[in-house]
C-alpha cells in the first residue's frame, strides 16, 4: 500500500467521523496528519454538496442520505481527486481509473460486502460521464 493510500484513508476516515460525531473536521485528524490528508479532507467538505450531487445522480433509488456514511466519505474523496486534480498537493495526481480502484478497496476493507460494488457503480458512472462531456482523459 502506497503512502498516498494511507493519506487517503486518513482523509475519508476524518471526513466520516466529522459527519458522524458532529465535530469540527479540525478536530478529528490524527496528530501527525499530512498535509494531502487534510486538504484532501477540507476541500471535500468545502465541495460536499457538488460531490453529493454527483453521487445522487447516479445512485438510482438511493437518496444521499440512505447511503453509509463511509461510503459516502470514501466517495466524496474520490469523486474530488477525479473532478479536481489539483485541488491537494501531489506529485502527480491519481488518474480517474486509479481513484476508483483506491476507493473500492477501501470499501472492501472497510464496508459491507454490497459496498465495494456500489462504490464502483456510482464512480464508474461518473467517470462516464466526464468522459463523454470531455472532463476526463
Amino acid at each position: 500500500m502506497s503512502r498516498r493510500t494511507d493519506q487517503r484513508r486518513a482523509a475519508v476516515f476524518a471526513l466520516y467521523q466529522s459527519e458522524v460525531t458532529g465535530k469540527d473536521l479540525g478536530d478529528v485528524f490524527e496528530r501527525d496528519a499530512s498535509m494531502f490528508s487534510r486538504s484532501l479532507a477540507y476541500a471535500a467538505q468545502d465541495r460536499q454538496d457538488e460531490l453529493d450531487a454527483v453521487i445522487s445522480g447516479h445512485s438510482h433509488g438511493w437518496r444521499i442520505e440512505r447511503i453509509a456514511p463511509l461510503e459516502r466519505s470514501i466517495m466524496r474523496i474520490a469523486l474530488l481527486e477525479m473532478r479536481h486534480p489539483d485541488v491537494a498537493p501531489a506529485d502527480a495526481p491519481i488518474p480517474p481509473e486509479g481513484a476508483i480502484d483506491e476507493a473500492v478497496e477501501t470499501a472492501k476493507l472497510f464496508c459491507g460486502a454490497d459496498a465495494p460494488g456500489f462504490v464502483n457503480g456510482i464512480l464508474a458512472a461518473a467517470l462516464r460521464e466526464m468522459q463523454e462531456n470531455g472532463a476526463a482523459s
